[in-house]
């Protein structure tokens, strides 16, 4: 058994389909017509065939109050894993993204969340070596 999807609700697909990979840098994968939403996927410009992220819409009654909550307890949707959490935070911030927790050391890992205007925190780790 292996992780082939994987999704983060949004409040527009399109809008978060740009930020997505013209902000984060990630590549379309499927943008598939289904009524008024799609199957849209972005996956790592580094792994094209690996785990395809879903942007979902967060239409669902109970998602957006689920969503608000975790939000106002600074609590991240997901995790980024990224080689330099200092090197990705300053091109985000560069390009306007807001980040809620800067980079910060948290023992076995360097973390940094930001809020990826479609109504969720993120977090990038950089997991220290074990040396």
């Amino acid at each position: 058994m292996r992780i082939s999807h994987t999704s983060v609700v949004v409040d527009d697909q399109q809008k978060a389909l740009r930020f997505y990979t013209e902000t984060l840098g990630f590549q379309l994968k499927h943008n598939i017509p289904l009524g008024e939403h799609a199957w849209i996927t972005v996956v790592s410009r580094e792994d094209p065939d690996g785990t395809e992220l879903v942007l979902e819409p967060d239409g669902h009654p109970a998602v957006r109050p689920f969503k608000e909550a975790l939000v106002k307890d600074n609590i991240p949707w997901t995790a980024f894993s990224v080689d330099d959490v200092a090197a990705e935070h300053d091109r985000l911030v560069a390009k306007g993204v807001r980040f809620v927790q800067p980079p910060t050391d948290a023992g076995s890992a360097v973390v940094a969340a930001f809020d990826d205007t479609c109504g969720n925190l993120i977090q990038i780790m950089e997991v220290k070596d074990e040396a």
